[in-house]
């Protein structure tokens, strides 16, 4: 028996002639799509995950393509700025070193070249039940039910989950924006509005449809890094299958300010193990004014991962996540000393 394919996809192709023209276009109906590197949103709709009646080319729209200094010495990235182009700019890669070790750990060098920022942030879980059309999820169907939870969960998440999904967020650049406080920016017919980062996505819940707080209608124009961008101490380590364009088990982005009596500032954030980047400023609390030592470190960790609860496939997660915030933390004291294989090579 030969199972049924779906129709193909027919869709309207429009370019946005200025911001204000994509929120009219895209605000007509909820099948109308912005559309700019397309490289999360095109696999969607190949898969009959997400239809579009019209897909409106955001690309053409010239201020949000711009890196750009800020008064208070931020820095702003346009939301349609490529991810190859941020992570090699010279003042991403002065200022915000984490930032573009995390971008060019993702992916591969011809999707960075395509994807842009506000795209980054914007795209689903690769889960492999919310590609398959074919099982239960509530993420793409909601109450559907979540095949994962009783499935193959090996990749799943280890924090924060819910009774009705265990996907994890795949972003590596969403990790290191975490860390480093960034806010989004948003333009939408109510109005422009911002975001503190730890806000834009969202846990799952009783909503896993929802992957963030972006209202209807919305669009990222840009995303502000605040001037602290921990140049001195920092280090992104992603753990994966292979070392080449696979998403991670678990990924760290961890920051430090150091002074004569320890650590005067701290930032950890995790990626692969939840919904979102994960942080837990607790343990950032914690790390304050103390020595910079493995022993502390695994303190840190453990009070990052209490709570964690594992799946059949998935348990490993906990005991690879805290050896790899430790190990994540000692290769942020000497960014230059790190070992031969910690940072994804580009």
């Amino acid at each position: 028996m030969f199972r049924k394919e779906p129709a193909m996809n027919d869709f309207l192709y429009s370019r946005a002639s200025s911001m204000q023209d994509a929120l009219a276009k895209i605000n007509i109906s909820q099948k109308h799509r912005a559309v700019a590197g397309g490289t999360n949103l095109i696999d969607l709709m190949k898969y009959f995950i997400t239809d579009a009646a019209e897909l409106v080319d955001v690309n053409t729209i010239p201020q949000h393509h711009a890196i750009e200094e800020l008064p208070d010495g931020g820095l702003r990235l346009g939301a349609l700025t490529t991810n190859a182009e941020t992570a090699y700019h010279p003042l991403v890669e002065s200022r915000y070193p984490l930032l573009s070790k995390a971008i060019l750990a993702g992916a591969s060098a011809q999707i960075r070249n395509m994807a842009t920022n506000g795209g980054n942030l914007m795209q689903r879980t690769r889960c492999y039940y919310f590609y398959d059309v074919n099982t239960p999820c509530n993420k793409r169907t909601p109450g559907s039910g979540c095949a994962a939870i009783g499935g193959y969960n090996r990749t799943m998440a280890i924090m924060g989950t819910s009774e009705h999904c265990i996907a994890v967020f795949p972003s590596d650049m969403c990790v290191a924006l975490a860390a480093l406080n960034a806010v989004v920016n948003i333009e939408g017919p109510d109005g422009d509005r911002q975001l503190p980062f730890a806000d834009f996505h969202r846990l799952p819940g009783d909503t896993p449809h929802l992957d963030n707080n972006l209202k209807d209608g919305e669009l990222i124009s840009s995303i502000d890094l605040p001037a602290e961008g921990f140049p001195q101490h920092y280090s992104y380590l992603k753990l994966r299958d292979r070392n080449s364009y696979a998403f991670a088990l678990v990924s760290v982005a961890t920051a430090f300010e150091l002074c004569d009596t320890g650590i005067s500032k701290a930032r950890i954030a995790l990626g692969g193990v939840a919904h979102r980047p994960w942080r837990v400023t607790e343990a950032e609390v914690f790390l304050n004014g103390k020595d910079p030592v493995r022993v502390n470190f695994e303190a840190a960790a453990d009070i990052i991962l209490q709570g964690a609860v594992p799946f059949e496939h998935n348990a490993f997660k906990i005991e690879l996540a805290k050896r790899a915030i430790v190990r994540n933390c000692m290769m942020a004291l000497d960014p230059d000393t790190q070992l031969p294989g910690a940072q994804p090579s580009h």
